[in-house]
């Protein structure tokens, strides 16, 4: 196999970015827009985490063929075909709004979305240094939650009844595909690509491969289950897109420093710290009274549980040869999706209190926090420096 190294001056940021932002406001708002739709679909309530847990299942599912499409047709292409693909499978939903149609889409748009995140997080990642792939990874964050906070406060204008909102999640991600239909230049090399062998991934860091893991049990309840919960909630009804723009825009917000920190500081170590922000957030949250600490609260969860998947990611990739990226950003998204796919089972199974979300927030972080720091601490104890690669 071909083994060619990318080229920066061949590998632009501006059709990733650009395509990402469209998409990311479109997928921002369809995350919340489901759950809250139900009804106005005559669709049952007890549908909203087998929906949520079946589209991370398509995620994860299509997390481990990805390689092998972008490796045939490149990445601008496999852009192009993924987005349509999560088009397809919205109409489909409007089309025939029964349960199993429903979960049946949500699982195709799972694996879609799976496409879209490995084509720009490998088309980005792919970088001369680890400070490069930290602050492209950073811009691709910035875009990603920026674009899903904005996603959110179309919850209020547009509503969440009947097919309308649908038609606008469609219109954005017909805009997110005209970057890479429009712009053919600026991708990377199609034949760099190389498949990890089951050693090499044994070889990535267990701390990487938990955080994603950990990333995904705490994003799939927020994506997932959030809405509907803060609409539960008496005092925070009213305002739950723009609490859920909170949440997000902290993720946008902290992408920045984690950029920043992620070259200077152990990464284990930075995850630890984000974890234990993300369990002082959730006791914010459970005794908060005040709208305002709530809000304020809700920002502070969103930086700390939308900081661990760039870290994590980076992490993994720091060692690997830019001909690995696509498949370790594989793996990592697979781990992700496994995390994605238990978490809403998880966050309304195991407590039928009224928090039992929050609770289970507070104890995936507080069970994080301890965990990246022992793995800290027992790299420092092995007489290594805690360098960036931990």
């Amino acid at each position: 196999m071909d083994t060619t190294a990318v080229h920066d001056s061949k590998n632009s940021t501006l059709v990733p970015v650009l395509g990402l932002s469209f998409f990311a406001v479109a997928s921002g708002f369809l995350m919340s827009l489901i759950p809250l739709s139900l009804s106005s679909f005559e669709l049952k309530q007890s549908l909203v985490p087998w929906l949520a847990s079946i589209f991370y299942l398509g995620l994860l599912v299509g997390a481990t063929s990805v390689e092998r499409v972008i490796s045939k047709i490149g990445h601008r292409v496999a852009f192009i075909v993924f987005l349509c693909l999560l088009i397809t499978s919205i109409i489909t939903m409007l089309l025939l709004p029964i349960e199993p149609v429903w979960l049946g889409a949500r699982f195709i748009a799972g694996m879609a979305v799976a496409g879209v995140f490995v084509v720009v997080e490998s088309w980005l990642l792919m970088a001369d240094s680890a400070k490069a792939r930290a602050k492209r990874l950073g811009l691709y964050m910035t875009s990603l939650y920026g674009g899903s906070a904005l996603g959110q406060l179309a919850i209020g204008p547009l509503g969440t009844d009947g097919i309308t909102p649908f038609l606008y999640v469609i219109g954005l991600l017909m805009l997110a595909v005209l970057p890479p239909l429009l712009i053919k230049s600026g991708q990377p090399e199609k034949k760099a690509q190389e498949k990890m062998r089951v050693s090499e991934i044994k070889k990535l860091s267990r701390p990487a491969i938990i955080g994603c893991l950990i990333s995904g049990l705490l994003l799939g309840p927020i994506y997932g289950l959030m809405p509907w919960y803060i609409s539960a909630q008496p005092a925070q009804a009213q305002y739950t897109g723009i609490l859920m723009a909170c949440i997000v825009l902290g993720g946008m917000l902290i992408q920045p420093l984690v950029s920043y920190l992620s070259t200077r500081v152990s990464k284990s170590l930075l995850m630890a710290m984000f974890s234990l922000l993300g369990t002082l957030a959730v006791m914010g949250l459970v005794e908060s009274q005040s709208l305002l600490l709530i809000g304020v609260s809700y920002l502070v969860l969103g930086a700390a549980s939308f900081a661990l998947y760039p870290i994590a990611i980076t992490l993994a990739c720091d060692a690997l040869p830019m001909t690995k990226i696509v498949s370790a950003t594989e793996v990592m998204l697979l781990s992700y999706s496994v995390g994605s796919v238990l978490g809403p089972i998880l966050a309304t199974t195991l407590t039928e209190s009224a928090n039992g979300i929050l609770y289970y927030f507070g104890a995936i972080m507080l069970s994080t926090c301890l965990y990246m720091l022992i793995k800290s601490i027992e790299k420092i104890q092995s007489g290594h420096k805690p360098v960036a690669g931990l």
